[in-house]
């Protein structure tokens, strides 16, 4: 068998999905392909390596997501960053575990990031001011989905005690009747959760956003 560098990846992906992160292994990939463990080591040296490049296909294929649109405002095009990120994210088991800490392997992914940090030096922000915003929304987005799959299905569920119902069965609802009302935000409505907390970052940019004239290092 031709062991092609995008059947390897796209093969770890669909494991991936099946079992999860901790699941993955270098001798499961093998053990699917029908080849023996040490072939792969040709391509990868340990497993870390195999995820640098599951990352860096997922961005790839996912960098549409987070383009700048014609004429958004800069707000919009943070809120689409962080939504887009978050996208891409979810789109595999484990996806934010499985990207957090890698290493992007293909350079063009750079040309992506270069566009936004001109955009954003347009709109006023230093590079400094600029990487600083990105890098909180996008520690918030891996935080907020590591969380997310967590404690949901693959269907994206509530599984078993972070089910609001269960949860709730569990507390005294005379003493902890907010807490049990928070069950029902924090684990159901993920999409308006994680929307209304990444608009609370944008408004706080929003509050120390120096003017258009200032571009200076922070």
């Amino acid at each position: 068998m031709n062991l092609d560098r995008s059947i390897l990846i796209s093969a770890a992906l669909k494991i991936l999905d099946e079992v999860g992160l901790d699941g993955l292994t270098l001798r499961r990939l093998a053990s699917d392909l029908g080849v023996q463990a040490p072939a792969l080591y040709w391509h990868f040296k340990n497993k870390q390596e195999l995820l640098d490049e599951m990352a860096t296909a997922v961005f790839l294929e996912g960098t549409r997501k987070l383009q700048v649109k014609p004429g958004a405002s800069w707000k919009k095009w943070m809120m689409q960053y962080g939504k887009g990120l978050r996208q891409i994210l979810l789109s595999h088991r484990d996806g934010a575990r499985m990207i957090s800490g890698t290493r992007i392997t293909d350079v063009s992914l750079y040309g992506p990031m270069e566009t936004s940090l001109r955009f954003l030096a347009k709109e006023g922000f230093s590079t400094n001011r600029s990487v600083l915003v990105m890098s909180t929304i996008y520690s918030y987005v891996i935080g907020f989905v590591i969380e997310q799959q967590a404690v949901t299905s693959a269907a994206e569920e509530p599984v078993n005690v972070y089910d609001p119902k269960i949860r709730a069965a569990r507390m005294d609802a005379e003493e902890h009747p907010l807490a049990i009302e928070a069950g029902n935000f924090l684990f159901q409505e993920f999409d308006r959760h994680f929307e209304d907390g990444l608009k609370l970052i944008i408004d706080g940019v929003s509050a120390q956003k120096p003017s258009k004239r200032k571009h200076k290092k922070d």
